[in-house]
């Protein structure tokens, strides 16, 4: 999932400082507005929609100004913020969620553009490649912790996070968005499984469930193979019922331990189903790779048996 419009990071034309790919150096930086004011924020509108492009540099309240903008000219022209900092920037390319067009380093340093130039590229998301794999196994298991992954992220049908036993394999779970009639639908939940078990995590990271904390990254993935990144609200662990699910695809396997419960569901290419109704034969989707992981970095080229 990419978003609606390419992020330009800029420098001044002076920086001295090597270019990471896709960062440039900025012409003429005008007009340029320093707002102070909701006086000085409708000037930087006039000038935005009058000729296509305005600097904006906020000298007090940064946020809401941020997001007034994105509001007033979305579509219609260029908002640069110029930032003193990789963590002023984030809250630019973020604002209302959809972010201004773009920022200008000034002043320029290596650390802080190299901060910045990770943060925009990772703006277009990642893509996960996702595949039909065929159930063999459902097995039911005794007690054991498992962990609901609570997100800051609204989630809908065939969304989702990767959960394995091996990063080798992972299959798909989805939120708990689904109407029925004994439970309320929780949007922000992966119900993820047992503690032991890997989740996919930005930056094509693995961590296992019992490492994740309130305020740590994680990776939402959607039917479609595209990723969107949200945070951990809080890892909710409880003793429950378990039961192991593993599925095959041309010889490679994909199994996770999960909760015995109708709300813990996987995604299908069409819809979800859940584990209370999985049987062997059945299609569901699963994440496969090569190599393994070494605290949580992708190996390709390392062999790892994972049992």
């Amino acid at each position: 999932m990419t978003r609606a419009n390419q992020k330009e990071l800029l420098v001044p034309q002076d920086a001295d400082v090597t270019l990471p790919d896709g960062v440039k150096r900025a012409g003429a930086v005008e007009p340029l507005v320093e707002i102070r004011s909701k006086k000085d924020e409708d000037e930087a509108v006039k000038q935005a929609l009058k000729v296509g492009r305005v600097f904006v540099k906020c000298t007090d309240w940064k946020i809401i100004p941020f997001e007034n903008l994105v509001a007033k000219c979305r579509g219609k022209a260029k908002v640069i913020a110029v930032v003193a900092s990789a963590e002023e920037g984030k809250v630019a390319l973020e604002a209302l969620e959809l972010g201004l067009d773009g920022v200008l380093l000034d002043p320029c340093t290596k650390k802080e553009l190299e901060s910045l130039a990770k943060l925009v590229s990772g703006m277009d998301s990642a893509r996960v490649e996702l595949a039909e794999a065929e159930v063999k196994t459902v097995k039911s298991l005794g007690m054991g912790a498992r962990a609901c992954i609570d997100t800051c992220a609204l989630m809908g049908s065939g969304e989702g996070m990767l959960i394995g036993s091996s990063s080798a394999g992972m299959l798909f779970v989805q939120c708990e968005c689904e109407q029925n009639s004994l439970a309320s639908p929780r949007p922000f939940r992966v119900n993820a499984g047992a503690l032991s078990l890997y989740a996919l995590a930005p930056e094509n990271r693995t961590k296992y469930l019992e490492e994740m904390r309130a305020g740590d990254p994680v990776l939402v993935i959607s039917r479609d193979g595209s990723t969107r990144q949200s945070f951990v609200g809080r890892s909710k662990i409880e003793l429950r019922p378990l039961l192991l699910v593993e599925a095959v695809r041309d010889g490679m396997v994909a199994k996770a331990v999960l909760q015995n419960a109708e709300t813990v569901r996987l995604v299908t290419a069409e819809g979800s189903k859940s584990v209370t109704e999985l049987k062997a034969g059945d299609r569901i989707l699963a994440h496969f790779e090569r190599g393994g992981r070494h605290f949580g970095t992708h190996v390709k080229d390392e062999m790892v048996i994972e049992q």
